[in-house]
């Protein structure tokens, strides 16, 4: 017993240890107060003429500190399902640092916007759930990604008309950012789950499974990336939108895992020594009034209160698994995947 106690506190002492280190150009997360941008190109010239490769010039006009500014940003659209499902694909943005250098975005020479994806009336509380998922990872693991909110007024250019909308969206720090924080490396060859630190793997797998996170592999890096952190292999979760939490409309589900609804939980995660689902299983009831506060404190800018009355009841769903010891065992530490 000793020696397992042991063991937890120095994986707990190194995961301390490789906590985040502050960059000087941090000034674009520095606080939650959404940025006003303008952005403004073609959808369909977005969708068709861009890919990994190739991008758009457009100008970004932003304002901060009491005045608006104007810098040259390169666009493409991201993510294959949604560029083919989506009206407003997500966005991955290049900045070069003599645009940025003196701004805000200094120190971020790639990002990605999350937009709405439909023409709908919770588009934008589809968008503001899953920028609180991100940021309850960013109060549980200190390897997350840092996000910054934007209201997007986009005016979408339609031959030789322009149609305007306004839009809540987020930006997203790049991978190598996140790395760079952590004196580390983005990771990028496959690695087997159980490959991957045990501590940081488990506290992702719960996440997941608060979220009712189904479409993401942590081996195949599919919506998640890797990071090589003194010496060991991190997960590094993102792109929450097909999930319970969010449960947008254009949501499929993995009928192989026996589920019929995106609302329905599996936990995805690696069986790992029990002291791991003891101690973050502790580590999620312990911040438990903290992640409610935290959840709680954008109610009043749902457009439905519908939407965060759902989003709200999911969370409660979760604790109440993580808090009864026949529901903890049987939904989570005996679903544990061993291949």
């Amino acid at each position: 017993m000793k020696k397992q106690v042991l063991s937890l506190f120095i994986i707990l002492l190194s995961t301390l240890i490789s906590a985040q280190k502050p960059l000087k150009s941090d000034q674009l997360y520095a606080n939650q107060t959404p940025l006003e941008i303008k952005l403004s190109y073609s959808n369909k010239e977005m969708n068709e003429k861009t890919d990994d490769s190739t991008y758009i010039k457009t100008n970004m006009e932003f304002f901060h500190e009491d005045k608006w500014s104007n810098i040259e940003v390169k666009l493409r659209a991201r993510g294959n399902f949604r560029r083919n499902t989506c009206y407003f694909p997500p966005i991955k943005m290049k900045i070069k640092k003599d645009q940025s250098e003196g701004t805000v975005f200094e120190g971020n020479k790639t990002l990605k916007l999350v937009l709405p994806c439909k023409l709908e009336a919770e588009n934008n509380d589809n968008i503001l759930q899953e920028f609180i998922a991100y940021k309850i990872y960013e109060m549980i693991s200190p390897f997350h990604f840092k996000t910054k909110r934007v209201n997007v007024d986009f005016n979408e250019i339609r031959g030789k008309k322009t149609k305007n909308f306004k839009l809540k969206g987020f930006l997203i720090e790049d991978d190598k950012r996140v790395a760079k924080r952590h004196e580390g490396k983005v990771f990028e060859r496959f690695v087997h789950p159980m490959g991957m630190q045990h501590l940081t793997s488990v506290h992702n797998a719960f996440f997941q499974f608060l979220l009712g996170n189904t479409d993401f592999s942590v081996a195949y890096q599919h919506n998640g990336k890797l990071l090589f952190v003194n010496k060991e292999i991190i997960p590094l979760p993102y792109d929450f939108d097909m999930t319970g939490w969010v449960n947008p409309s254009y949501a499929t589900v993995n009928q192989s895992l026996g589920i019929k609804s995106v609302r329905e939980r599996v936990y995805r995660g690696f069986k790992r020594e029990e002291q791991y689902f003891d101690q973050v299983r502790e580590d999620f009831i312990a911040k438990k009034i903290e992640l409610i506060d935290m959840v709680s404190s954008f109610k009043s800018e749902f457009s439905s209160p519908k939407e965060f009355e759902n989003m709200f009841e999911f969370m409660n769903d979760f604790y109440e698994i993580l808090e009864d010891d026949s529901k903890f065992d049987k939904r989570i530490v005996s679903q544990a995947r061993t291949k």
